[in-house]
């Protein structure tokens, strides 16, 4: 097979073992991944909130080495190197195995769900990815050298070596900050026009994310510290040690809430109405509650030090984890919608608009003209023709294209179920008047601009209304077909 670009081009394509060559227009599309009842997110939610506990923890605590170290050798305190030593056998196993794992697992996860998207990324940005490597190399060998060599080098050479673990760590986040920040939009028109890296680089919002990242990863560093410290036998180590991360961690945490705002005010219309409307009634008092919280749990070990015990410690940095850090990712990866990255690829994978810069086409246009079942490359030949026999079928397939990489498609999925969304209804015209309303006309500011034919539309809305119709039907009673389809893979 050959490539095909993201414009879309004259492709040559045979379906299995038909003896009947096609010749049409196809757009560059990729399978459609899809995790039933979960959904893609999900998925990369889970492995990415992982990844960012292990990778800020990372990060802060490479700081907060340099920091100790530069203390001890100052001070001649030479107990604060048995904490760095502890606190970095733990970093071993916490960051760098578990992110070591989860790393590759985003890479896998995005790659499969949102091809184009990561194709865009790595189109603008491969170079800057071949030096985070290079960087995350020095990192994951200084830490290491920095665990195995304390006391076995001469002071100076390993202070050295640890303010370059620190600044390595710290220079991976920038990259990589600055790529998340372009997946938000480039902040203006520029790139569009030069598809330079630097334009899309240094976008409108990269310093204020950055900020966020850089405060967070101080609050983490000092919340896993105080789980290694609890650990601590000498009273004397463990509170001059509690003492000394508490007010980085605090202090972390002040300079993230700040740019946190800061942020707010760089982000696009359509994360503003989405953080509105959908992201800040669901999260805000969490956040707001995880805030208070750490700032008080960080202040009460400052003044009890010696009552920080483990079996406080893990339930703190559980709850900071899971009711702080999933709901940040989840809010900054829903901002975004309905686009994936650059404000010109779609969640569902579609182009968006045209990129000159790059020489990219918008496909919205040409898939509302022709529709997805003459244009998408993996759809089988013998639904490309609607009957009454497989329009069901059709419509499943459709809508795993078109809507699967946002919604799950069970009714009571956890994450944007899309029957739920609406409403259980079982009235196909109602169904398919929004999509032939507000959803092809694009004003809907969360959610794509999806322009089909009438019998693509039909499709969908007869495939939703049977979900929802035979939700509550026993089993077996199901109208949709269980046959395998080809055009998608499922999980």
């Amino acid at each position: 097979m050959k490539l095909l670009s993201v414009a879309g081009v004259r492709w040559l394509v045979v379906f299995g073992n038909l003896t009947e060559t096609i010749i049409m227009d196809i757009i560059g599309m990729y399978p459609t991944f899809y995790v039933p009842y979960i959904g893609t997110a999900w998925v990369m939610g889970i492995i990415g909130v992982i990844h960012v506990l292990a990778s800020h923890t990372s990060v802060g605590a490479a700081f907060l080495f340099a920091f100790l170290e530069t203390k001890a050798y100052r001070d001649n305190q030479p107990q604060l190197l048995d904490f760095i030593k502890r606190y970095g056998v733990f970093l071993l196993v916490f960051s760098y195995i578990i992110g070591s794992i989860t790393g590759p697992g985003i890479w896998y996860a995005i790659t499969v769900t949102s091809p184009r998207g990561v194709s865009g990324l790595i189109h603008n940005f491969v170079w800057v990815w071949a030096a985070e490597w290079v960087y995350f190399t020095v990192e994951v060998i200084g830490a290491y050298a920095l665990v195995y060599l304390i006391g076995k080098i001469d002071a100076k050479s390993h202070l050295k070596l640890t303010w370059s673990f620190a600044l390595a760590s710290w220079s991976t986040m920038l990259i990589i900050v600055g790529i998340l920040s372009f997946m938000m939009w480039p902040g203006n028109e520029s790139w569009y026009q030069t598809g330079s890296t630097n334009d899309a680089f240094y976008n409108l919002n990269f310093f204020a994310h950055l900020g966020v990242r850089t405060g967070s990863m101080f609050v983490m560093a000092a919340v896993v510290g105080l789980m290694v410290a609890a650990g601590v036998q000498d009273k004397e180590l463990k509170k001059e040690v509690v003492r000394l991360i508490t007010p980085i961690g605090l202090g972390g945490g002040v300079f993230a809430t700040a740019m946190f705002f800061y942020y707010l005010q760089t982000v696009p219309s359509n994360a503003r109405i989405m953080l509105k409307y959908h992201l800040l009634p669901q999260y805000a008092a969490g956040m707001i509650a995880v805030a208070v919280g750490s700032a008080a749990y960080l202040i009460f070990a400052w003044f009890k030090p010696q009552a920080v015990k483990t079996w406080i410690a893990v339930p703190a940095f559980l709850v900071i984890a899971l009711i702080g850090v999933w709901p940040e990712e989840r809010m900054r990866e829903s901002m975004r919608k309905p686009y994936v990255a650059g404000q010109y690829i779609y969640g569902n994978q579609v182009i968006a608009r045209d990129v000159p810069g790059k020489g990219i086409t918008g496909e919205v246009d040409r898939i509302a003209e022709k529709g997805y079942l003459k244009l998408h490359p993996f759809i089988p030949e013998r639904l490309r023709t609607i009957t009454a026999e497989n329009k069901l079928e059709v419509g499943a397939v459709l809508t795993k294209i078109a809507c699967a990489n946002c919604h799950a498609l069970e009714p009571g999925a956890p994450l944007r179920s899309l029957p739920d969304k609406f409403f259980h209804s079982t009235d196909k015209q109602m169904i398919a008047a929004f999509l032939a309303g507000p959803l092809k006309q694009g004003s809907v500011p969360f959610m794509p601009r999806i322009d089909l034919p009438e019998d693509e539309i039909d499709a969908i809305a007869s495939y939703i209304a049977n979900i929802n119709e035979t939700a509550g039907q026993p089993a077996g009673r199901s109208k949709v077909s269980s046959n395998d389809q080809p055009s998608v893979r499922s999980n």
